[in-house]
């Protein structure tokens, strides 16, 4: 599949090339002058399809007035064969080029040939790419900042695959550490209050307040009663531990799985402990001299390895000393390791033994200082951090209900969980929301208006265009009139300018895709959606297709399908469904 776009700005330059040839030849512009310049697609349509500045960039060179230089070029530029109707001059020297009627019949051809994959980039080259994503703390249900990061991740992923990366989900558990120790003595505390009454335990200040620990506390009673309360606490602790995570974690499953989220893989952080892969990795930091020993603690020398590290980047000794690096402790004066330690063995594990060309991973932006730190330990094990770890930082979800703020859940009192989430709002809504935008601005989530049936509602917007291009191709269908095959349409009966503008935005595609990729952005796709629904409205408004002659009817009608199939080839990429009927 061609990127038509880019087919058409490579064709603008061939054909000034081999004008300037021409005129050099002719002796109207001086020869052995390297041709420069840009070409872009204008605002406006009336300044043509694409325009270039070769003209304006020549001028210094060839010593003449750019309008000059862009007549030389237009007087020997020959068009026949190209995608191009027609060259002009405007302004101080640009060149418009308009695009003749093959140009959109091409378009509609790639669609046809391409289907659900139209768009489809080669940039990842097959490049191993994973992608991790939600790694909420099994600790507790999940809750709207994960609902963000699930759909971004998951879009990411799906965007970097249609680029042509061979992507992998995973979502890592975090099941051993103080979030876990913690749990564990929460659910102590209320299971002992069902045994000895809450005025005789103490409930811990930190510890876990939602009423799901309450449930996991009286579940483990109703199966144990009261085996466990004359036992060391210890063993307490690891037996309350293992039944809370036994059954959160299938809940954390079900509830991603209702969202539309599979993972190629859940990886237990406690795998890394207990194969010795967290101490081994530490081993190899310390025979790297990065580490050294205080006060019974074992300290990374992050420090050092940051200032390597920001000097490579371009910073200079005086930024770096006002940033008041610190050193990280891995492995505490009790010999247990911390999390910082499991996180730099893990990000080895993805690099080094399972091979991912690059890692990235979805965080809330409260996360950004731990970001260069863990990209600075991998460089000093040699795997090139600083490169091979991205992280996109994600601002937080402020939800709303018709414009007004919700701040607590009905069912917990606590923050809005995931699955009370999906209770009040589609999944189609709740995942076209969460990309709505850019991983760098906050989200509003407006319940009132994620369910609304009309043109206000985005996905609503998108999904209402796609259900109209499905009924009209019924509808069509009825009277004898089947969609065409691109190559049995007239594309110059497409002549309209909403027609034109419809093909052009359908034309950009694999553009926005490969820009979704390489920004790590995959709310560009929303915006394409938009607007590619709008253009198709405007489009529908003005040009009549039922009744039509038949040879108009038919590309009209091949221009309507080409356009259902993008829509649902993008709300594929969302994880939002296309629905034929609405």
């Amino acid at each position: 599949m061609a990127n038509l776009i880019q087919y058409a700005k490579d064709q603008v330059t061939e054909c000034t090339r081999k004008a300037y040839e021409a005129a050099a030849a002719a002796g109207v512009l001086p020869a052995g002058v390297e041709l420069k310049g840009s070409v872009e697609i204008p605002k406006d349509p009336q300044n043509g399809d694409y325009a270039s500045s070769y003209a304006m960039a020549g001028a210094k060179a060839m010593k003449m007035n750019p309008r000059a230089i862009a007549q030389a070029l237009a007087d020997h530029m020959d068009l026949e064969g190209t995608i191009f109707s027609s060259v002009e001059i405007a302004g101080p020297g640009f060149m418009n080029f308009r695009l003749g009627s093959k140009w959109y019949g091409d378009v509609l051809a790639d669609i046809e040939a391409e289907g659900r994959l139209y768009g489809q980039g080669k940039d990842g080259a097959g490049q191993k790419v994973m992608v991790e994503f939600v790694s909420a703390n099994p600790t507790g249900p999940m809750h709207m900042g994960n609902a963000r990061g699930g759909v971004l991740g998951d879009t990411l992923a799906n965007v970097l695959q249609r680029d042509g990366f061979d992507t992998w989900k995973e979502f890592y558990v975090n099941d051993a550490g103080n979030q876990i120790n913690k749990f564990a003595v929460s659910i102590q505390a209320r299971y002992l209050q069902i045994l000895l009454g809450e005025e005789n335990v103490e409930f811990p200040e930190d510890g876990y307040h939602g009423q799901d620990i309450k449930d996991l506390a009286q579940g483990f009673y109703e199966k144990h009663g009261d085996s466990f309360r004359d036992v060391d606490e210890q063993t307490r602790l690891d037996a309350l531990a293992a039944y809370g995570l036994e059954h959160n974690i299938p809940k954390m499953k079900e509830d991603l799985r209702r969202y539309g989220i599979e993972y190629d893989q859940w990886f237990f952080e406690s795998s890394l402990h207990q194969s010795g892969y967290v101490a081994e990795t530490v081993g190899m930091l310390t025979e790297k001299g990065w580490t050294y020993e205080k006060d019974g603690a074992l300290w990374l020398k992050t420090s050092d390895l940051l200032k390597t590290k920001f000097l490579a980047e371009g910073k200079s000794q005086k930024q770096i000393d006002k940033l008041e690096l610190k050193d990280d402790v891995l492995r505490r004066a009790n010999g247990f390791y911390t999390y910082f330690a499991a996180d730099i063995a893990y990000h080895r594990n993805k690099l080094e033994v399972r091979g991912f060309d690059k890692v990235i991973n979805i965080w809330g932006a409260d996360h950004h200082g731990h970001v260069a730190r863990l990209q600075a330990a991998l460089d000093g094990l040699g795997l090139d951090g600083s490169h091979r770890l991205v992280v996109v930082l994600m601002q937080l979800v402020n939800l709303l209900q018709d414009g007004q703020p919700v701040r607590m859940s009905k069912r917990s009192g606590k923050a809005i969980a995931l699955h009370d989430l999906l209770d009040e709002v589609s999944v189609d809504a709740a995942r076209y929301f969460f990309n709505s935008r850019s991983s760098t601005s906050p989200v509003d989530f407006d319940l009132g208006l994620a369910v609304r049936e009309d043109s206000e509602n985005p996905v609503y917007y998108v999904q209402y265009a796609h259900a109209r291009i499905c009924t009209l191709i019924a509808r069509l269908a009825e009277e004898g009139h089947q969609v065409p095959a691109a190559a049995d349409i007239r594309a110059e009966l497409l002549s309209t300018e909403e027609e034109k503008a419809l093909v052009r935005t359908l034309a950009r595609l694999p553009d926005e895709i490969r820009a979704a990729a390489r920004d790590y952005d995959p709310s560009r796709i929303n915006r394409y959606l938009i607007e590619l629904a709008g253009d198709f409205h405007r489009f529908y408004g003005a040009c009549r297709i039922k009744g039509e002659e038949p040879d108009v009817l038919a590309a009209r009608l091949k221009l309507a399908d080409s356009v259902r199939s993008v829509l649902a080839n993008c709300l594929n990429l969302l994880g939002v469904t296309a629905p034929e009927k609405m």
